[in-house]
């Protein structure tokens, strides 16, 4: 029996120290491997140092206190690490291992002058936990060169790497200092949670509040604005295509590709130290695509001119608007939307109930703020079919200083959108107690030819009060007409096949007064009427243009009675009289004329008989007789009217 309990003694003091001597021998190949780690940061140029290692084999913790890292010379930022603690670690592969989770304490990353605009940043995150992780035993090699693009790249390139069920930071502080001509500020995240993340995506991404303070220069009077964001969330995000994006091998990938499916957040306030106060419920953007052979962010970064006292010649500035523009073509965003905006003011407060993005169409919706003359209200503005990147591109067309725009820089802009609509505005006249009510003006064209739409309507309907100031309105005034309903309905296309153009429908109704509708045609208008900017070139297609025919309808509503009130007045006789006068007078100017065209003379009596009896409705429609270049017709026109009607056959009629 003794000789068992001393056996049991010897086999449980050999064991210890065996265990002891294993668990030594595991932190010693653990220390190895951190060590060739850091190792190999070093022989990239960098510095990289580390305090002390401690492996416990019972839970295969290992622990890493004090790292810092330089990357490289000159040195353009590095990272300290507080204590690095994995827990469950565990070797999947030669070249990589996996922790049941592992908790990072005290980062702070610092990047130092970082791009052209010499930016500084600094990161302090107090705490990062991460749940079943799994990633690289080593870090790859680091980029040879030290250019923003392939910084981003690697930092990518590691991103891909790595998976976790979940990363979650408690806080992370930002700071950063632009200079003196720029500013400087500092950004707060809170319960910031990612889940899911493996190659180089994210299934949700979750803070719970940002706060920013941003000290901004600016001439004159600088300004301190402050701002937070609550519940910011993010649905699929994938890297992987601004990884292509800053890939030589992959940047010519002309197909769209999906960053982010959703985009929300909760409330958003702003505020300015100069008196500016904001406050937005929300925003919400969903499927936005990259390009990623059109995302040239740090070309475009590289251009910009490093010597900010002389201004970028005009060379410069056109392109780098073209990067910009290809930038933007580069990005697509299935539909955004900004929800109610409070904007306050010195002056008064501000609202919009919505700015919406979708389909390449732009509106805002339900503003209705105060302006020097009294509160302006607006259902919705729009722009349809909107193009960023054309505008841009539009825009750096006009950047001539000291010389106006010319006519064919000024037709650009029907390539950045295909028309705007306006509703529901009511708007205080001058400093009058009056307002202008808009229900609708709606442009649009399309159907480019060169730089010129061949087809466009427009459709205006609105009150508007009779300006006191305008002579031309003053027989209104004395009438007792105090406003003016204005309904247009104009449109306008050509045919290419038939070289046909149509002025159609073409009316106008003021108010009560009178309605007027026109139907206009030419036949023969030529391509190069509408793709020519030489005035002379110009005018040699406009020969071949011939005249068609010719509608026109007014129906009194009580203009006619108007006119007769007015006459009246000014010759101090009747109503009855002022009628008859008037009737005269068209029948003594059109007989002289009739003498020679008898259609002439059915026009005029049409004519007088719309004055005689009010309320009726008078149709003119005019037909060539023949070809009647249209030219010829204007310049007939002007030195010899009888003979430019003598070229059509007249019909007029008139009815109640």
């Amino acid at each position: 029996m003794k000789r068992i309990l001393i056996g049991l003694n010897v086999a449980a003091v050999l064991g210890a120290g065996g265990w002891l001597g294993f668990n030594l021998y595991v932190q010693h190949r653990a220390t190895s491997e951190v060590e060739a780690a850091f190792e190999q940061m070093r022989s990239g140029g960098g510095k990289a140092r580390h305090g002390k290692i401690t492996f416990e084999l019972a839970t295969r913790t290992l622990t890493i206190e004090d790292i810092a890292v330089d990357p490289g010379t000159p040195s353009q930022g590095h990272v300290k690490i507080g204590a690095f603690r994995s827990t469950g670690v565990r070797q999947t592969g030669e070249t990589r291992f996996a922790a049941d989770g592992i908790d990072i304490s005290g980062v702070e990353i610092g990047l130092d002058e970082v791009g052209p605009g010499k930016l500084k940043v600094a990161y302090k995150i107090p705490q990062v936990t991460l749940r079943d992780y799994a990633g690289p035993l080593r870090v790859q090699s680091a980029p040879a060169s030290s250019s923003l693009s392939d910084m981003y790249r690697f930092v990518l390139d590691q991103f891909a790497s790595v998976t976790a069920t979940s990363v979650m930071m408690p806080s992370i502080n930002i700071s950063f200092d632009a200079g003196s001509s720029v500013g400087s500020g500092e950004v707060v995240y809170s319960g910031l949670a990612l889940q899911n993340l493996g190659r180089g995506k994210v299934d949700a991404m979750k803070t719970d509040r940002a706060t920013f303070t941003i000290n901004v220069t600016q001439p004159g009077k600088a300004d301190k604005l402050t701002g937070e964001i609550s519940s910011i969330i993010v649905n699929d995000f994938d890297s992987t295509p601004i990884l292509a994006a800053l890939d030589p091998q992959t940047s010519g990938d002309d197909s769209y590709r999906r960053v982010y499916r959703q985009i929300s957040s909760g409330p958003y306030v702003l505020r300015s130290a100069l008196g500016l106060r904001m406050d937005i419920d929300g925003f919400a953007m969903e499927d936005i695509d990259v390009q990623p052979s059109k995302l040239h962010l740090f070309e475009m970064f590289a251009m910009l001119p490093q010597d900010k006292s002389a201004p970028p010649t005009q060379a410069q500035t056109r392109e780098l608007m073209e990067k910009v523009a290809g930038f933007y073509e580069g990005i697509r965003i299935g539909k955004a939307e900004i929800g109610k905006t409070s904007i306050g003011t010195p002056q008064g407060t501000g609202k919009i109930n919505a700015i919406r993005y979708r389909q390449d169409e732009f509106a805002i919706e339900g503003v209705d703020a105060p302006s020097p003359q009294g509160q302006f209200k607006m259902e919705r503005f729009a722009l349809k079919s909107f193009s960023m990147p054309n505008f841009m591109r539009w825009a750096s067309g006009l950047s001539n200083p000291g010389q106006p725009p010319s006519p064919d820089q000024m037709l650009g802009l029907f390539r950045v959108l295909e028309g705007a609509e306006v509703k529901g505005v009511v708007s205080p006249y001058k400093n009058t107690r009056q307002f202008v009510t808009i229900d609708t003006i709606s442009l649009n064209w399309g159907q480019l030819v060169g730089s010129v739409p061949s087809k466009a309507n427009l459709v205006v309907k609105m009150v508007t009060p009779t300006d006191t100031a305008n002579p031309a309105l003053r027989p209104l005034i004395m009438a007792g007409v105090d406003k003016l309903a204005i309904d247009l309905d104009l449109g306008a296309a050509w045919t290419e096949s038939s070289g046909a153009f149509a002025l159609a429908p073409a009316s106008i109704e003021l108010g009560d007064l009178a309605k007027a509708q026109a139907r206009f045609a030419l036949a023969n208008v030529p391509r190069g009427l509408f793709t020519t900017t030489d005035p002379v070139h110009a005018m040699s297609q406009a020969a071949q243009v011939e005249t068609g025919a010719l509608e026109f309808s007014l129906r009194d509503g009580g203009v006619v009675d108007l006119v007769v009130a007015q006459f009246s007045r000014m010759q101090n006789v009747s109503r009855d009289a002022a009628r008859n006068a008037i009737v005269q007078t068209i029948r003594a100017q059109g007989e002289r004329i009739a003498a020679s065209n008898a259609d002439v003379r059915m026009a005029i009596d049409a004519l007088a008989g719309f004055v005689e009896t009010s309320g009726q409705t008078l149709s003119i429609k005019l037909t060539p007789r023949a070809k009647v270049p249209l030219m010829q017709l204007m310049q007939l026109s002007q030195g010899d009217p009888e003979s430019a009607l003598a070229q059509f056959r007249i019909e007029a009629s008139t009815g109640l």
